[in-house]
């Protein structure tokens, strides 16, 4: 198709009827071997052992997604203490519930609708004290030290003309306090690395901001997991390697548009020593595609959830059918 195609981007033939051909391929060809979709997926990649991945759930909402001031998009939690999937799902789902109780009682019942995303969006009104609220409803729920926490920054969404970033982007025209430049930006996540258990940081540079994403991934001894920045292309994901501006990719089958290119780049990230996170897409359907591939590549990580009660389950339904 590829071929047929022949352009860069796949305008000829369109990614989105591409990226449909080549899931429904794939599945045929599991049945047709009869084998488990995951099964198909590692014969396909080489992958030599099958691991279970670890959930992140996005439980707080801001950016784009929500109608606060938060200008940072997800907070997300990482029970990377679970002993399995079953109890990491449990772990998610008891601190969800526990942080809804824990908004209501300081927010009000309205702050418990959730973004777009299915995370909670309470009138937040900076990022630390989104932060505060997870490290409560952990405490509260009693798996301090067994969860730890992930952030989606998406901060491309507020950056400036002049290279710096607003984090006030959501309120125009302001009067530029909370500009950051790129370098006290990356100060700023170092202080939350260092005051919470954050392990994972996602897209904390806009996309282009090579030298930032360098500088960051230097200094801080974490998870920087590029989805923007490198949009699941084998090309980015070069460029990015050879520049050390990230040590993990974000996989979304749709955002590069076949299964053959997206085990491409897990390959790719993988043998660069990366982290490697499989991941829904925004608006996407309830397809469970996702969860054989996390599996079947063993990344060990997978973002499968809209909100944390039924999106997780996505991924347990690879393990009870």
């Amino acid at each position: 198709m590829l071929d047929i195609d022949g352009t860069e981007n796949k305008s000829q033939l369109g990614a989105n009827a591409i990226l449909g051909v080549s899931l429904s391929v794939c599945r045929a060809g599991a049945s047709a071997k009869g084998v488990p979709l995951y099964k198909h997926i590692q014969e396909l990649s080489g992958t030599k052992e099958l691991v279970m991945p670890v959930p992140a759930f996005n439980v707080i909402n801001g950016g784009s997604h929500a109608g606060n001031n938060l200008a940072m998009q997800e907070f997300m939690l990482l029970p990377v203490g679970a002993t399995s999937f079953a109890e990491a799902l449990r772990m998610g789902s008891e601190v969800y519930h526990v942080l809804k109780g824990i908004i209501k009682a300081k927010y009000g019942q309205d702050a418990c609708n959730v973004g777009d995303e299915g995370g909670f969006a309470p009138n937040v009104q900076d990022n630390r004290e989104g932060l505060v609220l997870l490290m409560d409803a952990i405490e509260k729920a009693g798996y301090t030290g067994k969860i730890k926490i992930g952030m989606d920054v998406a901060a491309s969404e507020f950056l400036m003309k002049d290279g710096s970033y607003d984090l006030n982007f959501k309120n125009q025209p302001n009067n530029g306090a909370h500009v950051l430049s790129a370098q006290s930006l990356c100060d700023l996540y170092k202080e939350f690395v260092k005051d919470f258990p954050i392990v994972s940081i996602e897209d904390p540079f806009d996309q282009d901001d090579w030298s930032s994403w360098a500088s960051l991934q230097s200094s801080a001894d974490i998870q920087i997991v590029g989805d923007d920045l490198l949009v699941t292309n084998p090309k980015r994901i070069v460029e990015a390697i050879d520049k050390k501006a990230c040590n993990a990719l974000l996989l979304k089958v749709n955002q590069i548009g076949t299964v053959t290119e997206s085990i491409q780049a897990a390959l790719d990230s993988k043998a660069a020593g990366w982290g490697v996170m499989v991941s829904h897409r925004s608006g996407e359907t309830e397809d469970n595609f996702i969860a054989d591939l996390a599996v079947g590549l063993a990344s060990g990580q997978v973002r499968a959830t809209r909100n944390c009660s039924r999106g997780t389950a996505v991924v347990l339904s690879v393990f009870i059918r």
